[in-house]
């Protein structure tokens, strides 16, 4: 996994819970923390980490990582706002990730696993998302796709209909977006 995922993770955790909480959790996990945005890191180090913080904070791992997902996104615009500029909505945001984004990551951070996403994009109200992905985060995707409405100022619903978890393929999620009000 790439070092920017936990980059954004000890941001996330020092913005909700303080400067001193990264140090906790590394030490509960018994992981090393020096983590480089460019870097390759074995993706048991975030298990333990959401273990960690699934213990310090009395949360399900899912709970945790759907948290972090949500977070992220917003933090990934500020750092990287040329990625959400050329998009008007989050719907033409997750729908370029394929095609635009991942690209983009990829050239960023040579050696990225991004998953990868179908669409039913029939309905104008309804995104339907499919998400392949080796690593099966779908809490983390899943709340990636809610955080991604926060730069557009939309509010997003979103339903995890067929998860990998659960013996399907691939993850689905129905993801309904309106203006915020």
């Amino acid at each position: 996994m790439k070092g920017v995922v936990f980059n954004l993770l000890e941001e996330f955790v020092r913005r909700a819970h303080g400067e001193h909480a990264w140090e906790a959790l590394l030490a509960r996990a018994g992981v090393d923390g020096a983590y480089t945005s460019l870097g390759n890191y074995a993706d048991a180090d975030l298990g333990a980490l959401v273990t960690a913080a699934s213990e310090m904070l009395g949360q399900p791992p899912p709970t945790i990582v759907r948290a972090f997902g949500r977070a992220a996104l917003p933090l990934l615009a500020e750092k990287y706002p040329n990625f959400f500029r050329p998009f008007p909505s989050t719907r033409s945001f997750l729908l370029a990730l394929n095609d635009i984004i991942h690209p983009e990551v990829n050239k960023l951070y040579r050696g990225a696993e991004t998953p990868t996403f179908q669409f039913d994009a029939s309905s104008p109200d309804v995104l339907v998302m499919g998400c392949t992905s080796a690593r099966r985060l779908c809490q983390f995707a899943q709340g990636l796709i809610e955080g991604a409405a926060a730069p557009y100022r939309e509010d997003v619903t979103s339903d995890e209909t067929l998860c990998m978890h659960r013996g399907n393929a691939r993850c689905e999620f129905r993801i309904a977006l309106r203006s915020a009000s």
